[in-house]
This record gives C-alpha cells, structure tokens and sequence, in this order.
C-alpha cells in the first residue's frame, strides 16, 4: 500500500489505535504531525504525546507545530507531498492544511454525527444517559465536524459503562472505521452523506469542551442523572462534590463509580447517612447515592470501604 501517501495527525491514546493499525496494515505514513510538548507534573518534565512515542517507536517522521498557519510549516507539510490526511483527536485545521491532499483530509469522531459535535462527545453521550454511541469518519471542511459522513458505525452503551470504559471500545471500533474508510478512498467507491440538520436544529445535542463546573454533583437532581454524572466524567475529570462535618473544613470527595437506590424517605438533600465501616450514601431528590469508588482531595483512588477503614464518615457530615 506504498502507493498512497499518508500524513496522520493526532495527539492523545485514542489516536494510537488508529495510527497502530494503519501501520501494521501496511499503509505507507509519512509524518505524524502532533502537539508540542507540554511541561506537567509537580516537577513541570516535558511530555510527549502518545502518538508522538508511538512515531518515536516505529521511526516515524515527526512534526509539532505550535502555529498551523506558520508558513515554515506549510512548506514542511507541502513538501511531503501526502494524497490523504487522517485526523483523530487533534484539533481544528484551518482550510490551507485540510484541502491540501489531492484526497483530502478525513476525520474520525467519536458519536453518530451529526449528534454530538464538539471536544467530549463520549463523555456527554454518558452524561446525557443514551443507550447507543458510535464513530463517524467524514471530511474535514470550514466548519467544525459538519463535513460530508463516509462511514459511520453504532455500539451500545451499556447501562454501568463509564466514559473510560467507552473510550476503549470506541478507540477500536473508529480505528477499524478508518482502515474501512482509506479502502474505500483508495478505491474510489465513496458514498458520501450530508448531515442534514435543517429544521431539526432542536435534535441537536453537542459535546463542548468540560470544565471543572460541569463536574459539580447537584444532589437536587434525581439518582439517575447523577449516576450518569458520574459515569460520563470517570475517570476524569471527575463528578465531585464537598463534603464536611461540623469539625472539619470542607473537603474535595470525586466519585468514579457509585450505584443509586430509589426512596421516598423525607432524608433532608444533601444528608449523609453510614454504619461508618463499608458504606455511606447521600440523600438525592429521589433515593441515595451510594459511593463505591472515591477520592479525597489530595488522596489516592480508592473503595469506599478501604477509606472508611482509615477516615471517619458518620451521621454528622453533610454535603457543604
């Protein structure tokens, strides 16, 4: 499969897959173009992207601009002359690299588009509480993910399944849409699809990007729309809520996995009730939540029960 030249452009694990099986199948990638090294940690290392050491690996030629406009790299993507760009999570391009291949520049995306356009379409998918998900591929145009559909693919989501678990199985299933995809690029046998939105603009559900506000837990809504709070942000960024007793501060708690019991008691909103052992829930507007994989601010993951081995919950602590 010399004969078509590709240029893949991505930065996170979910990229890897697909640029994993591209190359085992023998596609000839010429350069994966990534972001630039991001100082993290407490000790502010520089870290690469996972598709920038799985290039690394495979001795893949390797690009990182910081600007997509800088002309230096224009001429750099120029020159290397590709006949297709693949995209997976990466981010927006603007015209004068996506129309540059003579085949253009496919995309994959996480969700049955037009549904779910935006930076966290698997974790809104979850927040959202749907019972099916999938990936598009489609090309690449002005506007972000609204170019023409070439293949898309369903999966169910299942009712316990966390964005994390989602994640994994939708990085296999976009990575095999996509050798789909090239194959029938390659051949010319294309059927493309317009995402029609006209008049149904209400249907539209997107995925912006998350921030921290989106993750505070509203004990006010019902147990299932928390439950899937907390599944759409696990294991991260985290569904969170405050905590405190009437000796403590308030103390940062993120939930990862919790199940839910419905009850018509009159348990004040925000109550906490525990036996102090192996369990404690909270009161919502229809039952109680019940914790069952947490995180104290400035603590290690962990089961309920092993925290409350070691830090005392009891019957006083309420929600701050």
């Amino acid at each position: 499969m010399e004969d078509l030249r590709i240029i893949f452009m991505g930065t996170p694990d979910f990229a890897v897959t697909t640029l994993d099986y591209l190359v085992k199948t023998g596609y000839n990638i010429v350069s994966v173009i990534t972001a630039p090294d991001k100082a993290a940690g407490r000790g502010k290392k520089l870290r690469q992207s996972g598709i920038k050491n799985y290039a690394l690996a495979k001795a893949i030629p390797i690009l990182q601009p910081t600007n997509l406009k800088d002309p230096l790299f224009i001429n750099q993507l120029r020159s290397l002359n590709a006949d297709l760009q693949i995209v997976v999570a990466f981010r927006m391009l603007p015209e004068i690299v996506w129309s540059m291949p003579k085949f253009g520049t496919l995309n994959l995306h996480a969700s049955l588009l037009p549904q779910y356009r935006g930076a966290a379409p698997i974790n809104w998918a979850i927040i959202n509480g749907e019972n099916e998900t999938g990936v598009t591929s489609f090309f690449i145009n002005h506007e972000i993910d609204t170019g023409k559909i070439i293949l898309q693919e369903k999966t169910i989501i299942n009712k316990t399944e966390t964005a994390g678990e989602l994640h994994d199985k939708l990085k296999v299933l976009g990575a095999n849409l996509v050798l789909k995809t090239v194959k029938l690029i390659r051949t010319g046998d294309l059927k493309l699809t317009e995402q029609i939105i006209a008049g149904k603009e209400k249907t539209i559900k997107t995925a912006p990007k998350l921030y921290k506000a989106n993750g505070k837990i509203n004990w006010e809504n019902s147990s299932l729309s928390i439950i899937n709070l907390i599944r759409g942000l696990s294991p991260y960024p985290g569904a969170y809520t405050n905590i405190k007793s009437p000796k403590s501060n308030t103390i940062q708690l993120k939930i990862f996995r919790a199940r839910f019991e419905k009850d018509k008691s009159k348990a004040q909103i925000g109550s906490i009730q525990t036996n102090c052992k192996s369990y404690f829930k909270i009161k919502c507007a229809d039952g109680f939540i019940y914790p069952l994989e947490i995180q104290l601010a400035g603590k290690n993951k962990m089961k309920t029960d092993a925290l409350l081995r070691g830090f005392l919950i009891n019957n006083e602590w309420t929600i701050a």
